[in-house]
């Protein structure tokens, strides 16, 4: 045995770094409501694995538009250690071009129904999580901003802590776009349909304190107008909500940097209900 192999094998040794704790999960979740199986992923701190160990806050991250569950691991590829540092448990769904509504044009088509409640129930049954609305938290980008607000504003019992980042909280601003007609019906023949499916027209589903909120948007983003509406509504229903604007375009740069800021806001909120 040549004296090169035994020095290279004890570098090898001594050099092998230490494997992620964190546990990646795909999962089939059956929704009864619509009568199959969604894709999604959760990625498990190494807290969590453990029987023994204690129970996780969870977060729920949803995509943008033509998006899919593995938009968030892959735009965010250390998902899995941030998990571990803040001990959270990462859920990440699929919603296909749904906008996270259960669409009145089709029957078969129910994302507010499968996030808000079998989504959850699922994921509380199989996974050490603190089953508690103080607890689970609600963040999406895009469609899926309207998502994560639309979601929290209307089952507050089931998220405590919510945020959008680049989210459009008006969507008659764009009703020939993004697939909205297909889930909601034309705007000229089912207005009030698109009414009740606005972020901006749940704000008096709930009152101050209810939740708590994050909503942020890049400077150059054209959904800006959007969310400064917003914040001027909440304002005016005297909502207390976290608003920041960065520089920033609608793109994945941003919203890369955007959703550190989201999980020290969800942080603060779980660390409140200690």
């Amino acid at each position: 045995m040549s004296k090169r192999f035994i020095l290279s094998f004890l570098l090898s040794a001594f050099l092998v770094l230490p494997a992620a704790a964190f546990r990646r999960d795909t999962v089939k979740v059956w929704s009864p409501s619509m009568s199959k199986d969604i894709d999604a992923i959760v990625i498990v701190p190494d807290a969590a694995l453990s029987e023994r160990g204690p129970a996780c806050p969870s977060v729920y991250l949803l995509h943008g538009h033509n998006g899919d569950f593995k938009f968030w691991p892959s735009i965010r590829k250390d998902l899995g250690r941030v998990a571990d540092r803040y001990g959270f448990l990462f859920v990440c769904p699929d919603a296909g071009n749904s906008w996270y509504l259960d669409s009145p044009v089709h029957p078969e088509v129910r994302y507010e129904t499968f996030c808000s409640r079998e989504l959850v129930e699922w994921v509380d049954a199989h996974y050490r999580t603190r089953a508690d609305r103080n607890f689970r938290a609600i963040s999406g980008l895009s469609m899926g901003g309207h998502g994560a607000l639309f979601l929290a504003m209307r089952h507050p019992d089931v998220f405590g802590s919510a945020g959008s980042m680049s989210g459009c909280p008006d969507i008659r601003v764009h009703p020939n776009n993004w697939n909205l007609p297909d889930v909601l019906g034309n705007y000229a023949d089912r207005s009030t349909v698109w009414d009740e499916a606005c972020v901006v027209n749940q704000i008096g589903r709930i009152k101050n304190g209810d939740l708590a909120l994050i909503i942020d948007c890049g400077e150059e983003d054209f959904m800006l107008p959007l969310n400064q509406d917003l914040h001027v509504r909440l304002l005016g229903a005297g909502i207390g909500h976290d608003f920041i604007t960065r520089p920033g375009t609608h793109w994945f740069t941003y919203w890369q940097n955007a959703i550190d800021y989201q999980l020290l806001f969800h942080d603060k909120f779980f660390r409140s209900h200690e």
